[in-house]
């Protein structure tokens, strides 16, 4: 490794690929941090659409082989954005190989498959970081800042959704996404992960109980594969969905309040619909993703007359992360947020220290033991405890 290099690995070439290789391409444009990196080499199975990714976002070099690829002595960080099911495995793996790890969320299938890697990244010593993404939008990191110096005071009530509509028509086929097997489970995992995550880095509480109900409304669909982004082709032959297409979940937060989740990938109308309401004894935050530099800030300590919900453009010199960027009131958007994750990764790389950095595989498990209970829950049709 050269003196202020480090040489990232990625395995794994659509959605989640792109994002990262922007990141990767982007963060040293705007961050000035100890060390820079260098996007030695891309893996994945398809050889042509994997020589297309490095083309497109400057990779060195190709692999179809990720066992041969996290060996390479010449990579110093490895990027997982497989599908679910693969993560453990490659994280694992590459681990063991000396080498510093970032994976994707949900960090794996099972809060067994987590313990696993937390086992594995504690014996190894190095960097591992889980993609929650969305801790890094600016307005929510600025949420984070204000729960902490206690302007809302006790947390009563977390409500959050994340709703989508992209599977709806019956016709859409069953791609991995829709795939117990692969995806370990549907929008639950895939999209309540994302906003648990977000209100216990937003409250610093765990949920400590829930009680779920899951449904999957279409129960068979074409066989097919996705084309890019969120998009697919399917053919004439169909298959079982063996996941949900909604999943609801109430639970109680360690500091005594009520929270709780909703997603869904059949809300009509709704293409990215993530969102998150906090109110608290002294006030509140709200936050919605489609609009995602703006956070609402409700102040209850104010005279009556001057009460109501202030719109802060999170935009400010300032405010988390946006300093790196453009002047007050030019707003970013989803792929800055991977840039904003690239940048701390690189950051705690530099000084040889990531005990700070958020979330390690031991923080992600916890989140996958919410998961889990709800899984158990909806099956038992009871309240489950967390273990957070």
């Amino acid at each position: 490794m050269a003196s202020g290099e480090i040489r990232v690995a990625l395995i794994g070439t659509k959605f989640m690929g792109k994002a990262h290789s922007n990141a990767w391409a982007q963060v040293a444009h705007f961050f000035n941090r100890p060390v820079k990196p260098v996007m030695q080499v891309v893996c994945g199975r398809d050889p042509a659409g994997t020589q297309a990714m490095a083309d497109t976002w400057g990779w060195q070099e190709t692999s179809t082989d990720w066992r041969e690829t996290i060996q390479r002595d010449d990579i110093d960080l490895v990027d997982v954005c497989t599908p679910n099911n693969n993560h453990a495995e490659i994280s694992i793996a590459a681990l063991k190989a000396g080498k510093h790890v970032a994976c994707e969320k949900p960090l794996a299938m099972n809060t067994q498959e987590c313990d696993a890697m937390t086992k594995a990244a504690k014996a190894s010593k190095k960097l591992n970081f889980t993609w929650y993404n969305y801790r890094r939008v600016p307005a929510l990191a600025l949420a984070r800042q204000l729960v902490k110096e206690g302007r809302i005071g006790r947390v009563y009530h977390v409500r959050c959704i994340y709703l989508q509509s992209w599977i709806m028509d019956p016709k859409f086929p069953l791609v991995w996404r829709l795939q117990g097997a692969v995806a370990g489970s549907g929008p639950h995992g895939d999209l309540n992960a994302h906003i648990i995550d977000a209100a216990r880095f937003i409250t610093g509480e765990e949920v400590s109980e829930v009680s779920a109900a899951f449904e999957t409304f279409i129960k068979e669909r074409p066989l097919g594969a996705m084309t890019g982004g969120l998009s697919a082709k399917g053919g004439s032959k169909k298959g079982k969905v063996t996941v949900e297409d909604a999943a609801l979940l109430i639970g109680r937060l360690s500091g005594g309040g009520l929270c709780s989740f909703e997603a869904t990938r059949f809300a009509q109308g709704r293409k990215n619909g993530n969102g998150i309401e906090i109110n608290g004894e002294k006030g509140a935050l709200r936050f919605e993703f489609e609009d995602m530099n703006r956070l609402k800030y409700y102040d209850a300590s104010r005279p009556s007359y001057l009460q109501g919900w202030t719109d802060i453009l999170a935009t400010e010199a300032n405010h988390p992360y946006f300093g790196a960027y453009w002047p007050a009131g030019h707003i970013i958007g989803y792929e800055h947020t991977f840039i904003n994750g690239a940048a701390d990764i690189l950051e705690a790389l530099g000084k040889d220290d990531w005990s700070n950095l958020k979330p390690d595989f031991a923080d992600s498990t916890k989140t996958q033991r919410v998961l889990d209970a709800a899984v158990k829950s909806a099956k038992s049709r009871s309240w489950v405890k967390t273990g957070c």
